[in-house]
């Protein structure tokens, strides 16, 4: 966990990870999106390519701007960044008051809530866990 945290636990670089799944691309459109000072956000776009996460690539329309994309690795970001997101919904919010929703584009409901499931598919619970250390 600490070893994941080093990567992305600081506001700034999961809000970069959330908006680039959400489509932003490019470093104007982050900054906006986020409201981040130039510097902060030149350097966590940086430490997030670095780590492999996001990945710089000529922009489409051939202009000599760079787009951020995420790569393999930061795809799979997705339940996680899915998870903090469905916690944000349901506990940090008045109830009546706006907030986003996430839902599925084929259906148009609510994503079902995240839950860590077992080999069979069953949900599974804190309790029902263990923490094995491999050598």
């Amino acid at each position: 966990m600490a070893r994941s945290l080093d990567v992305i636990g600081d506001r700034w670089s999961l809000l970069i990870v959330r908006d680039a799944f959400d489509g932003i691309s490019r470093f104007g459109d982050f900054q906006r999106s986020l409201g981040a000072a130039r510097n902060i956000l030149a350097d966590r776009l940086r430490r997030l390519v670095e780590a492999g996460i996001l990945e710089t690539r000529p922009a489409a329309e051939g202009s000599a701007y760079l787009e951020y994309v995420l790569t393999a690795q930061g795809l799979e970001l997705f339940p996680v960044i899915v998870a903090l997101r469905q916690w944000g919904e349901g506990h940090l919010f008045a109830p009546g008051e706006a907030h986003s929703l996430l839902l599925d584009r084929q259906t148009g409901q609510p994503v079902a809530p995240m839950l860590p499931r077992g080999g069979d598919g069953r949900a599974l619970l804190p309790g029902q866990t263990v923490v094995q250390k491999i050598d």
